[in-house]
């Protein structure tokens, strides 16, 4: 027995911390002062003993925090213990030195000593710039160095020396009404802040839609504001019976959102002032635990480490990096409570933003647009909040059928017939493969709509080969479209212009940037006409082409230049007062100017929507092309996506450590929407190893989404170029994930309709087991099949934690009882290692080389027993290929159920394709007793018994059928 713990609860600390005392000697750097200081005086023997007596009531309120912090939740205080929201008066700078005054300054730097370091919230956030005493009160604020290694003294990670005060001016609530969707009220704040153009007076929505779901809308009354143009749901009436009660603190103003049944607070804003200036939004909530999820797109473990991290959202092209703001934007976190309920929270808003995480723990949401429009799910379970935030954001798509198969791709395939030769590779060792793709080496001269009459001339013939054999072609298309070639030779960028489908710059210019093909324009797919055009350049490269799925890539939109040939302008959409910390330090960094300007708005509101409104639009094209179902995976991403694309997880590497980290990127996106993901197999850059390569492609055959892919010049992955050991392993483990391909289709059913995950969390399904909180070297397909990969180079064993539970292993049905603990596996180099959960049924068939083929093979079905004998399992089936199958109710639909030793059928939704279905074999893992009888729809059957499990292979197949043990 091999024990290792990654997270444990009694690793978290939930502490006051200590109280830290300013360290002498501080180094200032004097500024210009931003706002007016207060002034200071010396202190009379009055006003001393009237602050002792403010002292003392200050000693009560550190008691109270203590309290808080150790107190159970179901008599936590509405309000923790950082004192930041207060709204004190501060005083003018023409106030006269009186005694009241500096009393109050004494008071005030007490008080400020009393807040403990994890509730400190950030007062200067900006980086690179060492805050000093001086700029930290020229802006109201507390300032005292910390001791620890974590801090800083300038905008970044680590414990603020810098932070809000007691009595930093916030809003208070002015007036609340009762509405039909719930309260409306308003807000108004008296004191400017240190950011230009406050807005003084809010409007403060909340509407109770459901009974699990509240959304909270601030705005601004008197000028509209740009607003994420992604459709939500319309309430039409106020909720029965909410799982949750809303409070309010008047002034200053919070909002308190607590779970009815328990008394939890899952949302607490009193902890620091409300922030609502025209380019900066900031407010800040408590979390129940620091046990967080979500918050993409970024490089990390699968649970946010919550001491002072901050995750920045802004649409990137850039390699997988930590502490780095990636491909997409997805401002929605998980958070999970004690005793394992859990809630959900989305922030509706598209512009820049940093979340920073602290360790109290707490969150702070500072974005530099749009408006605050936030929704609160209460779940209570983990994948109710999940389906409850598709809900709104919408279901992902049901993908076409060879989706789910192997996909194989690479930068460098130099010609068609390079590439046509690992296609026949592959079936000549009878490797399964689905897709195969080419990246941007096919196009003339890289320019989209075009190939390469010398060295990809064969590719319709390539293609018409791919067909003949049942399998699929998918190419790769950038946004970026050539500005230079003759006018009159490139139709794409000519008819672009005509119909004025590009972005302008700030001078109503076609706004040009570098990518591939060199100088190029952007399409706006913000508006429809764009749309259009996209749609009859596609039809007319399809006719050449017949491709079957796109890969659209580098629609952040990526940039070579830093905005344009032109420069941006030096106004306040490139220049904002606060720049989150996004890599480059400006907004334009490897992108298009802020100021760009698209049908909808200004690029500055719009960038991370970039690769949703392409995704949209190429989904839409290749549903009227093709009509069928669309195939589109996109690098960038943004909520609701998944209604479009899948995803995959970008420029990875050939390391270890990106195989690993590849799990909770999958896990994160089926969170957020987009079940269909995957990351490059055996990585992207740098040169392969043979065993990594192996143990990635294990893991891989469990992506939801499977893709080898390469880049430029190294040498090939796919799995022929490997030694016989090594294209053995591979070759099994693909046969492996294409047996199992009822289940996955089953699954993406279920997240089409319910908004189920497919790749799950095992929190997701022991949400009250702690130890899983923090696991991501393991995941789920479904509720029941656990998948435990080798992630780590040398070695013939893996350590996998399994729940509590009764467990077998899928290939020999022995079985494991857990009380929820770690067990060493054996795992040689050609097995990855699964097992089922009691109670489950899982369909498989006889893999072949194609998902077409496979999918006409009969079922054989997999039953693991719990201690009682029962199991259930279910089966979605359709053409694979049809558009809105379920929504037209061409389709099947078909319940296993195993009790009191008898296995039974029953179809719940019948149609043509329910003809096909036919069941071949059955094994029963966790049978006590050998049987002395098997029938099958009362016929004796002959069967094997093997150490509690029993195989029987029919002698014919059946559609529907009653199987009986007797004992």
């Amino acid at each position: 027995m091999v024990s290792y713990k990654r997270l444990n609860p009694e690793d978290v600390q939930f502490s006051s911390a200590m109280l830290l005392e300013p360290r002498p000697g501080q180094e200032e750097i004097p500024e210009a002062s931003l706002i007016p200081r207060r002034p200071l005086c010396s202190v009379t023997t009055g006003l001393v003993i009237i602050g002792c007596l403010l002292l003392l009531l200050c000693g009560g309120w550190l008691l109270g925090t203590m309290f808080w912090l150790h107190g159970s939740s179901n008599n936590e205080p509405h309000k923790p213990p950082s004192p930041a929201a207060a709204g004190g008066q501060t005083p003018s700078s023409n106030t006269t030195q009186t005694g009241v005054h500096v009393a109050a300054a004494s008071t005030r730097q007490e008080a400020c000593s009393l807040i403990p370091e994890t509730w400190r919230f950030d007062c200067y956030p900006e980086r690179y710039i060492v805050v000093t005493k001086e700029l930290c009160e020229a802006r109201n604020c507390c300032f005292i160095p910390a001791s620890s290694s974590t801090s800083h003294p300038s905008g970044g990670n680590g414990i603020p020396w810098c932070f809000y005060p007691p009595d930093f001016p916030s809003y208070s609530l002015r007036s609340i009404n009762n509405t039909s969707l719930g309260q409306k009220g308003t807000l108004v704040k008296e004191v400017k802040t240190y950011y230009p153009e406050d807005i003084f007076t809010l409007e403060l929505e909340m509407r109770y839609e459901t009974n699990t779901r509240l959304r909270v809308r601030i705005t601004d009354p008197s000028e509209p504001r740009f607003e994420v143009p992604v459709s939500v749901p319309t309430a039409t009436m106020n909720a029965e019976n909410p799982d949750y009660v809303v409070e309010l603190s008047k002034n200053p103003f919070g909002l308190i959102v607590k779970r009815k049944s328990t008394g939890m607070v899952l949302v607490n804003t009193t902890v620091a002032p409300l922030f609502y200036a025209n380019q900066f939004l900031q407010f800040s909530t408590v979390l129940p635990t620091p046990f967080i999820y979500g918050l993409g797109e970024h490089r990390s473990t699968f649970l946010h480490d919550v001491h002072w991290n901050t995750l920045t959202m802004w649409a990137r092209d850039v390699p997988p990096t930590e502490k780095t703001n990636l491909y997409g934007a997805h401002p929605f976190y998980l958070a999970m409570e004690e005793g394992g309920n859990s809630h959900g929270f989305f922030m509706l808003n598209s512009n820049a933003m940093d979340v920073a995480l602290q360790p109290a723990p707490a969150l702070t949401w500072r974005t530099i647009g749009g408006i605050l429009d936030f929704y609160i799910f209460l779940g209570p379970e983990p994948g109710s909040v999940i389906q409850q935030y598709m809900e709104v954001i919408g279901y992902p798509a049901m993908p076409i059928y060879w989706a789910m198969g192997y996909h194989l791709c690479r930068w460098g395939y130099k010609t068609s017939n390079s590439t046509w030769d690992v296609v026949r590779s592959l079936r000549n060792y009878g490797i399964p493969q689905d897709v195969q793709w080419n990246d941007i080496d096919y196009m003339d001269k890289f320019m989209d709509f075009t190939y390469d009459p010398t060295n990809f001339g064969t590719l319709p013939d390539l293609v018409k080969d791919l067909h003949a054999h049942d399998q699929r072609y998918v190419i790769i298309l950038d946004p970026g479209i050539s500005s230079t070639q003759p006018e009159g030779s490139y139709w794409p960028y000519d008819e672009g212009l005509k119909r004025g489908v590009f972005m302008k710059d700030d001078e109503n210019r076609t706004l040009i940037g570098k990518v591939w093909p060199g100088l190029t324009a952007y399409p706006d797919f913000s508006d429809e006409v764009t749309h259009e055009w996209w749609y009859d350049n596609l039809q007319k490269f399809h006719q050449k082409v017949p491709f079957d799925g796109l890969w659209i890539d580098m629609n952040e939109p990526s940039n070579f230049l830093d905005g344009s040939t032109h420069d941006c302008p030096s106004n306040h959409w490139e220049y904002p007062p606060y720049t989150p910390s996004v890599l480059g330090d400006l907004l334009r960094a490897k992108t298009v100017c802020a100021s760009a300007q698209q049908k909808l708005s200004l690029h500055y509101n719009l960038h991370s929507l970039y690769g949703l409104m392409e995704a949209k639009a190429s989904a839409s094209a290749l549903k009227r092309i093709t009509a069928k179902r669309p195939f589109v995976i996109s690098r960038s991403t943004f909520p609701s996506q998944g209604m479009y694309s899948g995803h995959w997880l970008g420029d990875n590497r050939s390391q270890w450590k990106d195989l690993y980290t590849s799990i909770a990127g999958i896990l994160t996106f089926n969170l957020l929407g987009i079940p269909l993901v995957g990351a490059d197999v055996c990585g992207f850059s740098e040169e392969p190893q043979e065993e990594m390569c192996v143990r990635w492609t294990q893991l891989g055959a469990f992506y939801p989404f499977t893709r080898n892919h390469n880049a430029l010049d190294m040498k090939p992955q796919d799995p022929t170029a490997f030694s016989p050991l090594a294209r053995t392993a591979m070759k099994q483990a693909l046969l492996l994930r294409y047996s199992l391909f009822p289940l996955l289709y089953t699954l993406f059913h279920h997240a089409h309709v319910h908004g189920h995950t497919v790749a799950r969390p095992l929190m997701f399904e022991f949400p009250k087991d702690v130890k899983t909180y923090g696991i991501d070297k393991q995941f789920l397909w479904g509720q029941s099949l656990l998948v435990t990969p080798v992630l780590n180079p040398g070695v013939d064993s893996v350590v996998g934690y399994f729940p509590e539970a009764l467990w077998y292993d899928y290939y020999t049905g022995d079985a494991v009882h857990s009380k929820g603990e770690e067990l060493q596996l054996h795992a040689p180099l050609d097995k990855i290692n699964l097992h089922l959960r009691e109670g489950s049924i899982t369909p498989t068939q006889t893999p072949n080389l194609t998902l077409w083929v496979s999918s006409g093979q009969p079922l054989h079905l997999v039953s693991a027993l719990t201690e009682d004998g029962s199991a259930t399992g279910d089966l979605f089936w359709d053409d694979g290929e049809s558009i809105d199958t379920f929504e037209t109710n061409q389709y099947a639909y078909i319940v296993f159920n195993v009790t009191k030793n008898v296995m039974t059928s029953q179809v719940l939704h019948n149609h043509v394709e329910a003809t096909y279905i036919t069941v071949e074999s059955a094994s029963f893992y966790g049978v006590k007793e050998k049987p002395s009888r098997v029938l099958v729809n009362t016929q004796d059957a002959l069967f094997t018994y093997k150490e509690n499990q029993v195989s029987q292979k029919f002698g014919h197949t059946f559609s529907f059928f009653a199987f009986s043990l007797f004992s």
